[in-house]
């Protein structure tokens, strides 16, 4: 009896051995809005899928929190956000989950970008500063643009941020994490130098933007907004708001006014109403763009297109 018993433990011990061992678990990703989830996406393909958080058409700005969406985050092993002025509607359920939140705008090495105040937007030198430096702690954005992902550059140490905390989660797949990182950058990098090459030409010609979210694209290639019609798409503009971005354009020449979806035409009419201004829809968040790992690239290429459309014309 104990040779049988013998001989049933070496076996296990055997097949424990040689068989293939049993895949790690997925990690549980959570990631609030498109761009950021693309690059998300893109970092852990061969480990599984993050999760979308604000999908479809939804605006992050005005995203109002579901059951299910809810139960997404509660389950999930982290949640990624970029910052309270671009997801306020986290900004309270975060005190309350343990669930760990990784909010991108703490990350060192980011380009951040203050705030543009006003209806029209005075020449400066785009308040760039280094995140590791700058005045504020940790969880006080006030006073700073979080469109963050419109750099190709930030995008890129957002990508290493990213993998480093997941690799941290997971230390098993940290090697995937990290060459998966390494494969977006360089894409990044070629990315980057193609949307340079077709901005060079577009440099000095001023536009309008339906509100202002791409100071960051504009700040990497040289554009130059005049001003927006809306500090948010939430808030609705004033009668003098709506007054001087008229004058500004008659003044200036503008040539372009930009909207983005789910619009409001009266907004637009008012402002471009008896100039020659023309109108092209731009979609910085990604909100008409379908959600997975090329939705970043996606999302500045149509960018770049709708700029070039208008602005050359």
């Amino acid at each position: 009896m104990p040779l049988i018993r013998t001989h049933v433990l070496t076996f296990f011990l055997l097949s424990a051995l040689i068989a293939p061992p049993v895949a790690a678990r997925d990690l549980k990703v959570a990631v609030t809005i498109k761009p950021i989830h693309a690059l998300t996406a893109a970092i852990m393909e061969g480990a599984g899928s993050p999760a979308l958080i604000v999908e479809g058409q939804a605006s992050p700005h005005t995203f109002a929190l579901k059951p299910s969406a809810a139960r997404e985050i509660f389950a999930s092993d982290v949640m990624i956000r970029v910052g309270p002025g671009i997801e306020p509607w986290a900004n309270r359920l975060i005190e309350t989950i343990r669930v760990p939140v990784v909010t991108l705008m703490d990350t060192p090495g980011l380009t951040l970008l203050d705030r543009r105040s006003g209806s029209t937007f005075e020449p400066h030198d785009h308040g760039a500063r280094d995140a590791h430096h700058d005045d504020h702690d940790g969880d006080d954005h006030d006073g700073k643009d979080g469109h963050i992902w419109l750099d190709p550059h930030n995008a890129m140490v957002i990508a290493d941020r990213i993998a480093s905390f997941l690799a941290g989660k997971d230390p098993e797949r940290a090697p995937l994490y990290t060459a998966n990182a390494a494969r977006l950058k360089s894409r990044l990098e070629t990315l980057d130098a193609e949307i340079v090459a077709e901005m060079a030409p577009l440099k000095g010609r001023p536009f309008i933007l339906f509100h202002d979210a791409t100071q960051y694209f504009e700040a990497r290639y040289g554009l130059q907004a005049l001003g927006s019609i809306t500090v948010s798409p939430d808030v609705q503009p004033s009668a003098k708001r709506l007054s001087e971005l008229r004058a500004k354009i008659a003044n200036s020449g503008a040539s372009c006014v930009f909207f983005e979806p789910f619009f409001n035409e009266a907004l637009l009419h008012a402002v471009t109403e008896g100039s020659k201004a023309i109108t092209v829809g731009l979609d910085p968040e990604g909100l008409m763009i379908d959600p997975g790992p090329a939705a970043y690239f996606e999302l500045m290429h149509k960018l770049a297109q709708s700029l070039t459309k208008c602005l050359r014309s």
